[in-house]
């Protein structure tokens, strides 16, 4: 029997994340290094775009263009990440299980797949982070509507601008006062979400199922341990934003040094860069728990234990166990998903 197919422990899980991910570095930073290169690529590409356009001095019409270049460059990138989760997951899931893996075989084992996992990243995106995005986008009507015109054309202007007036001023601080608790209520609604469907892609990689039913699938799995799965997010992210921070110093200072000016495209280029370097570096810590959270909850609530050591033996499960578990406590968050 597997000695790692047994109920594990936060800690138990947050140790093998780490073990994981030291004895096989190459395979987990090279596979996450193809996508984060892929995602430099469509940044650096629109950074191009965006200086044909005159950055920082666009004129016009062509600033709705800069705004459907940054649209898209986010989507895209989305997209790409969706894609590096779901790789690193295929590749965690066979190093988990004793199988042999590779860079190549894990990236090609989700080729066939691929419009799913899209699929399956862009629905969880939507059910959770949607509220939040349309407030942003009110957030940042409020804010443009207090900057001076012309001000994406001429950002110069905005240290020389005369205060704003006083009865617009008033109306954009109530406008923000009402919009700051919505902006809570929607940013807690949208962790919740995620949380809730934080295993459908390796739900979907493992298991090949389709976007609907993997969020299903993880509605089910996730529950009793979202919170876990939290603290996980939370170590992971601290990380990631210690190296931001280190590799990103130069941008900052040079944000700080000059407030209120648009940063020329060779620094932001650099900040791409630096991003790169931190998406290949931290990007598979957080798919690799995810895989071992999976497991872990089939383990618990499936019995995928005993499941694995009867198929390795040649054994077929009995339907109790091979099939999930469907009475009430495990079919409770298969609602409305």
């Amino acid at each position: 029997m597997n000695p790692q197919l047994r109920p594990l422990t936060l800690g138990e899980i947050l140790d093998r994340t780490a073990e994981l991910y030291r004895n096989h570095f190459l395979l987990f930073a090279g596979i996450a290094a193809l996508f984060s290169g892929a995602m430099l690529m469509v940044e650096l590409i629109s950074l191009g775009v965006m200086h044909l356009l005159g950055y920082p001095n666009v004129q016009g019409a062509q600033l709705w263009a800069v705004g459907g270049v940054v649209v898209a460059e986010a989507l895209a990138i989305m997209l790409i990440a969706g894609l590096a989760v779901a790789a690193n997951n295929r590749a965690v899931a066979w190093v988990y299980l004793g199988e042999p893996t590779t860079i190549r075989g894990a990236c090609q084992s989700i080729v066939p797949s691929l419009g799913r996992y899209l699929w399956v990243m862009t629905l969880t995106f939507l059910r959770a982070w949607s509220p939040l995005a349309v407030l942003y986008i009110a957030f940042y009507a409020i804010v443009f509507s207090m900057l001076p015109a012309g001000f994406l054309a001429h950002p110069g202007v905005v240290p020389n601008t005369p205060p704003p007036d006083p009865a617009k001023a008033l109306q954009a601080g109530i406008a923000m006062l009402i919009l700051a608790p919505l902006m809570l209520a929607a940013a807690a609604y949208g962790t919740w979400m995620f949380l809730r469907y934080s295993l459908a892609m390796p739900a979907s990689v493992v298991e090949n199922l389709t976007a609907g039913q993997a969020l299903k699938r993880s509605a089910v799995l996730s529950k009793d341990s979202r919170g876990r799965i939290l603290v996980l997010g939370l170590l992971v992210y601290a990380v990631r934003l210690l190296l931001s921070i280190i590799l990103g110093m130069p941008y900052m200072i040079f944000v700080f040094k000059h407030v209120g000016q648009l940063p020329s495209l060779g620094w932001m280029a650099e900040a791409q860069f630096a991003g790169f370097i931190t998406n290949t570096l931290i990007g598979p810590i957080y798919a690799t728990g995810l895989t071992l959270f999976y497991y872990d909850q089939r383990v618990r609530k499936e019995g995928y234990d005993i499941v694995w050591m009867m198929q390795a033996a040649g054994l077929e499960a009995p339907p109790a166990l091979a099939a999930p578990a469907t009475d009430e406590t495990t079919t409770e968050g298969m609602e409305q998903v």
